[in-house]
């Protein structure tokens, strides 16, 4: 009988040991979500700081600064991309800081739905712009054609308002070309606290 007994107490006291790790092991912390309000509806995105760290702080920063706050999707393109966070309404480009390094070889791809920055012709040029991809644009992925584009996040609701945007009827409006005819508004970005 006792060395049932004793069988039982190791038994148990290996259990609480295990448990006892198992509390102290760290979880990870959620992802940091935004919710970007737009005059066509409300659009989640979440963000991956640990595939793009510099993009997910720099997009943080301008968000939390109201930077994104009455700017425009001034470039839309259906079956590929929506583009924003450059211009107010009156089609003044807003002031930006240094622009970033480019993250576009983290291992994110291009899929349908991901959030990834806008840049120049020059690699390391992303300051406040991004867009939304509409599809799959592999030839926008690290190594395809160039450089790449930075994927930091994705959106998680809201895919459809999304889809309406870039349904929408375009223009040009020099120097620029398809523009939406009637102007779609980012009125405020703000983040969800994890």
């Amino acid at each position: 009988m006792n060395t049932y007994k004793a069988l039982f107490i190791a038994s148990l006291l290996s259990l609480l040991s295990c448990s006892v790790a198992w509390a102290e092991t760290p979880q990870k912390t959620p992802n940091p979500r935004v919710v970007m309000e737009t005059t066509m509806g409300d659009i989640t995105l979440e963000l991956f700081p640990e595939q793009a760290p510099l993009s997910v702080a720099n997009f943080l920063s301008y968000s939390k600064e109201g930077h994104y706050n009455g700017t425009l999707f001034h470039r839309v393109i259906d079956g590929f991309m929506i583009q924003g966070g450059g211009f107010d309404e009156a089609w003044q480009q807003r002031q930006t800081k240094a622009p970033v390094k480019n993250e576009a070889n983290n291992g994110l791809k291009n899929l349908q739905g991901t959030l990834a920055m806008a840049r120049t012709a020059e690699v390391d040029s992303a300051t406040s712009q991004f867009f939304i991809n509409l599809v799959d644009n592999a030839s926008l992925d690290h190594g395809v054609q160039g450089y790449g584009y930075a994927v930091f996040g994705r959106v998680v609701e809201g895919m459809k308002v999304v889809t309406a945007i870039a349904q929408t009827p375009t223009t040009s409006r020099y120097p620029f070309q398809n523009v939406p005819a009637q102007a779609i508004v980012i009125k405020k970005v703000r983040i969800i606290e994890p």
